[in-house]
Order: C-alpha cells, then structure tokens, then sequence
C-alpha cells in the first residue's frame, strides 16, 4: 500500500472542505440574497387612511398582495403612478412611511411585495421577480396617466430591467449595485460568487439602453452596498441623470427611506413642486 503523505492528506481534506463549502453555496445561494417576511400584513386601511388592498395577477398564475395608495383628501392628484420595488428584506408593512410621503405630494403608489413575500405564494428568483413587476406595472398603467419606476437596493435592479422592457417616464434608484454578484463578493469575499451566482441582476449593463430621466440616490456611508457602485449605474446611464447623494446615510437608514432630500428629488422628477 502506498502510504499518502500527510502534507498531501492535508491538502485534499481542504480542498474537500472546499467544494462542500461551494456545493452549499450554490444550492443554498439564494438564501443569502432573499430575506422575505412571509408574514401577511393587516388590512392596507388598518394602516393607512385611504390605502386599498389589491391583487395582482402574474404571468405565471401567482395572485400576489399589494398596497394602493392614493393621495389623501385634500391633496391635488398627479395622476402619477409609483411603482415601488422593495429591497430584498421584509414586507410592504415597512414602506408606509414612504408611501404616505410619497402621497402626500400627490402621488399614486403601489407599495409591492414579491412572490414569497408578505403573505404571498411562490418563492423569490431574478425571473419570478420580474414576473412581479410586470403585473404590477399593468396594473398601475391601467390607473394613471404616466409612471415612476422606484426600486431600493434589489429593487433598483428589478426595475431596471422593468424599465428594458416597458418605458418609464421616470426610473428612480436608491442605492443601486452594478449586478448582485459584484454586490455578494463585498460580503462573501472568500466564494466565487460571479461563478456561482444563479440570480445576476445587471443592473449597470441595463441601464446603458434606458434613456428615460433617471434619479440615483444613495447614502455615503452605506454599508449593504459601496456607494462606488451606485455612482457607477449612474455614470452609465443612457438618459439624463440627477445623483443625490445622502451625507453620513447607512443603507437602512430613515433618510433613506423617506427623507426630504429623497422625496424632494422624486416630486422634482415627476415635474412638480416640493
């Protein structure tokens, strides 16, 4: 019997541990980038005054719950629709104050929740996604005159292949990535996540063909996503590009989510006064 050295031994147990590591990775990838709340949100008008609960019907069949904001009374209606497309945590409940913003400026918004999310059927993927969007989108079209794309961090990405597909008349990105592989290999810097990665979302590549008015926000001190990234989806879109960029911001943070600077920018793309 030829006897294995053991530097030799040493050397295939890692490399053994290695590909069971990139197995897992691979069959379990997409438990790193989704993190849904698949608990049902209350009644919309439980809520949020005025707000409609609405269903939206995929191409694949799902029935999936959303949010129908109108602007409150008082309040004169764009009729303008947004579209908002959430990151990949939580549910609709956690972008009301958004939507109330938002609203209050005279906005219709439809406050989305991908399949597996917020009570939803389905599990996420980067085409069932887009399945999503495209429903609620023929959806809101139906409602309004013209239509704002507003995706956050993943969402940025979905409705940036939205826009590939079904012109805006205005696209709004909070705190993009330049595709989800460049944005996993900042968090998991010891996987071959551009190898591996089944779910790409090519977000700096779409936005070269979209040509609608573009608005990319993001926050300097983001931890999630490297602000460099989102300044570059914004130096490679094909249209005009406004960049507002959020002073001491972390990706999460409420300026980000519902603050002036933010809604301001949005009301100014949608052509009215803040």
């Amino acid at each position: 019997m030829v006897k294995v050295p053991a530097a030799v031994r040493a050397a295939l147990v890692v490399l053994l541990l290695l590909a069971l590591l990139v197995a897992a990775a691979w069959l379990m990838q997409r438990r790193l980038v989704y993190f849904p709340d698949r608990s049902a949100p209350p009644p919309a008008a439980q809520v949020l005054a005025g707000a409609e609960d609405v269903s939206l019907r995929t191409a694949d069949g799902l029935s999936l719950g959303a949010w129908l904001v109108r602007p409150p009374p008082g309040t004169t209606d764009r009729r303008i629709g947004v579209l908002v497309a959430p990151g990949n945590a939580g549910n609709r409940l956690a972008r009301v104050p958004l939507a109330t913003a938002l609203a209050g400026r005279g906005l219709t918004v439809l406050l989305v929740d991908y399949r597996g999310y917020g009570g939803n059927p389905g599990s996420p993927t980067e085409a069932g996604l887009a399945r999503d969007v495209d429903a609620a989108r023929a959806y809101l079209a139906e409602r309004t005159e013209r239509l704002l794309y507003f995706g956050e961090s993943l969402g940025a990405a979905v409705v940036t292949a939205l826009a590939t597909r079904h012109a805006p008349a205005g696209l709004i990105l909070r705190s993009p990535f330049t595709d989800l592989p460049a944005a996993g290999q900042e968090h998991y810097p010891f996987l071959p996540v551009r190898l591996l990665a089944r779910d790409r979302f090519p977000v700096r590549d779409a936005i070269a063909r979209i040509t609608a008015p573009t608005l990319v926000v993001y926050g300097t001190a983001d931890s999630v996503v490297p602000p460099a990234q989102s300044r570059a989806v914004a130096d490679n879109a094909a249209g005009p590009v406004r960049v507002v960029v959020v002073e001491g911001a972390d990706h999460n943070d409420a300026s980000l989510l519902n603050g002036r600077q933010l809604i301001d920018a949005v009301t100014e793309l949608a052509g009215g006064d803040s």
